[in-house]
C-alpha cells in the first residue's frame, strides 16, 4: 500500500516506485554495455542509492531513509537480473556467425529469464531470518549501502552536482570520440591512445583505452579491482613477452603475432584459470554448501508463517510453479526439444537453479563475491551433454540460472541493507519480486541493438571489436570445444592449475578476474586499473568517507553518460 504525502512515516510511495523503475532501466543499460565492455559489473546499488537522494533530497526534497532503499531495492533489482542476461545471452549471437543452423527466437529466452528472475527472489526469501538476523552474515555490500542510506539525507544536492558533472564530461568526451575530431593516425585512434613512441613492440600491445567508463569502473572497484588490472598486466607484459622470446610462437610480426598469442595461447590459459577458479571455489565453499542447507531447513523450522513483514509461504509456492512453468514452456519452445527432455530441463534445472542460490547467497555474506562465472560454466557444460548437444537449449537454461543467482545474491544484500535502516523485509520482497524482470527485457533489447550495430548489420560485439563480450566468449570457446572436441587439453591443464593456485589466494575472487582478463585487450585492463590506482590514492589521502561522498557520484555520473551515449549512438544508426 502506497504512503501518503502526509504520512509521517514514509516507505513505500509511488513517487520512489517510479524512480526506483526509471533508475533500474538506466543502469541496465548502462551496466549491460559495462559487461560486455569489461567482463564483469560492478556494483549498482551504492549507485541507485545515492541517485536516489539526488532526486528525494536534493531536488524534490523530501523522502525518508526506508524510501530510498525502497527505491535502491528496485533498481538493483532490475540491473541485477540483466547483468545475467548481459553474461549469457551475447554467447548466442556470436556462435550464430559460426553455425548458420543455429535459430536465435528471443521469446524462450525472455521466458527463461523472467522465470529464473522469479525463482531468484523465490528461492532466497526463505534464509532471509536465518542469515541476516539469525547467522548475522556480514554482506559487505548491503552494509556498504546502508551507511550511504544513512548518511546522503544531508548531502543529496552536493551528490546531484557531481552526477551531472561526471554525466556532462562523459558525454563531452564522447561525443569528441564518435565524431572522430581528436584522432590523430598512429597515436589516438578509436579511441585508444598508442604509447609505443615507435620503440615498443606490437606484442606488448603499449596502448591505453581513453573510456570514462572503463576509468570510472576502476575508480568504483580500487582495491578490489587490482587482481583484474594484474592479470592484464600478467598476460599481456609477462606471458606474451616470454612466448616471443623462447620462439615458442611462429615467426610473425605485428597484428598477426598478437592475434596469435591471443586466440591460440591467452585464451585457452584464460579459459583454464577461469574453471581453475571456479571449481577451488566450489571445493572452498562446501561448507557453504551445508550451511545453506542447514539454514534452509532452520529457516523452515523457525520461521512464523503468520508474520507480517514476510511474503506468505503460499506465494512463493505460487511463483516457484509460475517460473517453472516458464522454464518448460521456454525450453519446449527451441527446435529439436522433446516435452520429456523440457520437464527435465525444468525440474532439474530448476533445482540446480535453487541450489546455485543457496551457494551463491552464503558466499555473498561471508566474501562479497558472486561466482556467477564459473556456475554458468559448469551449468553450460552439464547441459550440453543432458541435451545432446542442443546449444540453444543449453543456453536458454544458462541464462535462466545466471539471472537466477544474480538475483538470489543481490536480494539477500538488499535484505541485509533494510534491516540495518529499519525497512519492512515483505515491502522489498514485493517489489523485487514484481519489478526485477522487466530487467531481463530491457537487457534483451540492449544487447539485440548494439549486435545489430555492427557492421553488415550484426557483430556489435564480440572480438576485435569495443565490445569484446569476454564472458560471452569464454562460454562460447566452451562450448565450441565440447562440440568439436578440440579442447587445448595441455593449455586447459595449465591454466587450471594456476586457477587453483589463485582461487586459494586471500583475495576473493582473484583467479575469476585473471581469468577474465586474458581475454581483453591491455588497453582496457589499463584503463580500468588506472581508476583503481587513482581511488586507492585518494581514499588514502583523504579517506573513505570523501570517496563514498565525491568519487561515487561522479564515477556513476562518467558510466552513466558513456553507456547511454554509445547506445543511443547505436540506435540512431540503425533507425535513422
Amino acid at each position: 500500500m502506497f504512503n501518503g504525502k502526509n504520512n509521517k512515516y514514509r516507505e513505500l510511495t509511488l513517487i520512489t516506485v517510479l524512480l526506483g523503475i526509471i533508475q533500474g532501466v538506466i543502469l541496465n543499460i548502462a551496466f549491460v554495455y559495462i559487461a560486455l565492455k569489461i567482463g564483469f559489473s560492478v556494483g549498482g546499488s551504492a549507485i541507485a542509492a545515492i541517485i536516489g537522494y539526488v532526486f528525494l533530497r536534493g531536488i524534490l526534497r523530501e523522502g525518508t531513509i526506508v524510501e530510498n532503499n525502497i527505491n535502491q531495492t528496485i533498481a538493483s533489482g532490475i540491473n541485477s537480473t540483466g547483468t545475467g542476461v548481459a553474461f549469457v545471452l551475447p554467447t548466442l549471437f556470436l556462435l550464430s556467425v559460426q553455425n548458420q543452423n543455429l535459430v536465435i527466437s528471443l521469446w524462450p529466452l525472455l521466458l527463461a529469464g523472467i522465470g529464473g528472475a522469479i525463482l531468484g527472489v523465490v528461492v532466497i526469501i526463505p534464509l532471509r531470518k536465518q542469515l541476516i538476523e539469525i547467522e548475522r552474515l556480514r554482506f559487505p555490500t548491503g552494509v556498504a549501502v546502508a551507511t550511504i542510506i544513512r548518511s546522503g539525507s544531508v548531502t543529496g544536492f552536493n551528490k546531484a552536482k557531481l552526477l551531472g558533472i561526471g554525466l556532462l564530461i562523459s558525454v563531452t568526451w564522447k561525443l569528441l570520440m564518435i565524431s572522430q575530431w581528436l584522432e590523430i593516425p598512429g597515436i589516438l585512434e578509436n579511441e585508444e591512445l598508442n604509447f609505443s613512441f615507435g620503440v615498443l613492440p606490437a606484442y606488448l600491445t603499449p596502448a591505453i583505452y581513453l573510456s570514462t567508463l572503463n576509468f570510472a569502473a576502476g575508480l568504483l572497484s580500487g582495491r578490489a579491482g587490482l587482481p583484474f588490472f594484474l592479470g592484464g598486466i600478467l598476460a599481456w607484459w609477462i606471458v606474451s613477452p616470454v612466448s616471443v622470446f623462447f620462439a615458442w610462437t611462429p615467426e610473425l610480426n605485428g597484428k598477426e603475432l598478437v592475434d596469435f598469442i591471443y586466440s591460440q595461447m591467452l585464451r585457452p590459459l584464460g579459459i583454464g584459470v577461469l574453471i581453475g577458479a571456479a571449481f577451488m571455489e566450489v571445493i572452498l565453499n562446501f561448507s557453504a554448501v551445508k550451511g545453506a542447507i542447514h539454514s534452509l531447513i532452520a529457516a523452515s523450522r523457525s520461521n512464523n508463517k503468520s508474520c507480517k513483514d514476510e511474503l506468505s509461504f503460499s506465494v512463493l509456492v505460487t511463483g516457484g510453479v509460475v517460473a517453472i512453468f516458464f522454464f518448460f514452456i521456454a525450453a519446449w519452445s527451441v527446435v529439436g526439444v522433446s516435452i520429456g527432455q523440457a520437464i527435465l530441463v525444468a525440474m532439474l534445472g530448476s533445482l540446480w537453479l535453487g541450489l546455485a542460490g543457496l551457494i551463491v547467497a552464503q558466499c555473498t555474506g561471508l566474501t562479497d563475491i558472486s561466482p556467477v562465472s564459473g556456475i554458468a560454466l559448469i551449468s553450460v557444460t552439464m547441459m550440453m551433454f543432458a541435451l545432446n548437444g542442443n546449444v540453444a537449449a543449453a543456453m536458454l537454461v544458462t541464462l535462466a540460472i545466471a539471472v537466477a543467482i544474480g538475483q538470489s545474491a543481490d536480494m539477500m544484500q538488499d535484505l541485509k541493507t533494510g534491516f540495518m535502516v529499519g525497512s519492512r523485509p515483505l515491502l522489498q520482497q514485493i517489489m523485487q519480486l514484481t519489478t526485477s524482470w522487466l530487467g531481463v527485457i530491457i537487457a534483451c533489447i540492449v544487447i539485440y541493438i548494439l549486435w545489430h550495430g555492427g557492421p553488415g548489420g550484426q557483430g556489435g560485439f564480440g572480438p576485435n571489436t569495443d565490445l569484446p563480450a569476454p564472458q560471452a566468449t569464454v562460454l562460447m570457446s566452451v562450448v565450441e570445444a565440447v562440440q568439436s572436441n578440440t579442447v587445448p587439453v595441455d593449455k586447459f591443464i595449465l591454466g587450471g592449475i594456476i586457477g587453483v593456485i589463485l582461487g586459494t589466494a586471500p583475495v576473493a575472487g582473484m583467479g575469476v578476474l585473471v581469468g577474465l582478463a586474458m581475454y581483453l585487450p591491455l588497453a582496457i585492463t589499463l584503463g580500468y586499473g588506472f581508476g583503481c590506482l587513482t581511488q586507492m590514492a585518494i581514499v588514502k589521502k583523504k579517506g573513505e568517507v570523501f570517496a563514498e561522498n565525491k568519487i561515487v557520484p561522479l564515477a556513476a555520473g562518467l558510466i552513466i553518460g558513456e553507456a547511454l551515449m554509445d547506445v543511443g549512438h547505436v540506435v540512431f544508426k540503425i533507425f535513422l
